[in-house]
């Protein structure tokens, strides 16, 4: 407690197995507004006041009856669906283990395996109106690289999104700084009425993510 009683940000020592990032992003995460109100209020991760922050831009979630989630853990993002439209129908799938979320399906296995999109639209008995990815790939330290493989998984997931949504949904991604590549924006405008890009507050400053935002589907020729 600092002399005028207000308590100063926490710090966090150096252990001897922490390097000095882990000391930093561990530092980040106590003084972070977002980690504490997501406990607060009961979320999995901070990144469910992304899509919070998205939705009161967009209107994305309300009357959604069918939703997919793709790399959902931990389950911030399905647990903003389930307050926000609790009838609807939401299916996940992650590499990472995600711990039960009542009123959701969850696979366990890789998004890019051949039998994962079946799988989804399986379980969901019916055309999704809202397919939301928040995956990106594993970081090797190259930031061509780390983008380039973050960004196939962004045009896997739109590439899903338009063989399975229905008429009038909605895709939401998760991309990073220079917002979706031109082959990729040109699919997305070509199949939905509008794309648009969103930083949300909740996003930290110096991150490189973004949203691109794509509604209205037209539907499949």
């Amino acid at each position: 407690m600092s002399r005028s009683g207000k308590n100063p940000d926490k710090r966090v020592r150096t252990a001897k197995k922490r390097t000095q990032s882990q000391v930093k992003w561990l530092e980040r995460q106590l003084n972070d507004p977002y980690v504490k109100k997501a406990k607060a209020d009961g979320y999995r991760s901070r990144a469910a006041y992304k899509l919070i922050e998205l939705d009161e831009k967009f209107k994305l979630l309300r009357g959604s009856k069918r939703v997919v989630d793709l790399g959902i853990a931990p389950g911030g993002w399905s647990q903003v669906v389930r307050k926000v439209a609790p009838k609807a129908s939401i299916v996940g799938i992650d590499l990472l283990e995600t711990d039960p979320i009542e009123g959701v399906t969850i696979f366990q296995m890789d998004f890019m395996d051949d039998d994962a999109p079946a799988a989804l639209e399986d379980a969901l008995d019916g055309a999704p109106d809202l397919v939301m990815s928040d995956m990106a790939a594993n970081t090797v330290g190259h930031k061509q690289t780390d983008h380039l493989r973050t960004m196939g998984l962004v045009e896997a997931a739109a590439w899903f999104a338009v063989e399975t949504l229905a008429k009038g949904g909605t895709f939401i991604a998760k991309v990073l700084a220079g917002g979706t590549d031109k082959d990729l924006l040109d699919l997305l405008k070509k199949h939905f009425k509008t794309v648009k890009h969103a930083k949300p507050p909740a996003s930290r400053k110096g991150s490189s993510e973004w949203y691109v935002v794509a509604q209205g589907f037209k539907g499949r020729d």
